[in-house]
């Protein structure tokens, strides 16, 4: 055995740093990437939500001709499965009922999103 020429086995200091560097780079610029595309899904949901229950609201007046009184009234009468959940208060009971004109042709004639967030357009979520 030659004790001069002993190497040991492992990482540098100055390896780690590197690979940590390069990692806390990669990071970097996949982090905003990753929060924006998760803002889009979010808004995306939240339209698709409000066009199956703008849809339902609309297959119940042409069936009874007349609103429903409740939201639950849509599920209770097989209208939709369940009231969807805001994905942006991640509740399902944040919803904004619009009554109808005529109080006579039923409570829900609209719903809106009860967040008080702004979509990626700048318009408020409410107003959708």
């Amino acid at each position: 055995m030659r004790s001069g020429n002993v190497r040991r086995r492992g990482f540098t200091m100055i390896e780690l740093l590197v690979t940590l560097a390069i990692l806390g780079l990669l990071v970097s610029l996949a982090a905003p990437r990753y929060f924006g595309n998760m803002d889009r899904a979010r808004e995306d949901v939240l339209r698709e939500d409000l066009y199956i229950m703008r849809d339902a609201l609309g297959k119940f007046y042409a069936d009874r001709a007349r609103y429903p009184d409740t939201l639950d009234e849509l599920v209770t009468e097989k209208y939709l499965r369940k009231i969807p959940v805001d994905p942006f208060t991640r509740s399902a009971r944040s919803w904004v009922v619009i009554p109808a004109e005529d109080p006579a042709m039923g409570v829900v004639s609209d719903v809106r999103s009860g967040a008080s967030d702004t979509g990626r357009d700048g318009t408020s979520l409410k107003e959708w």
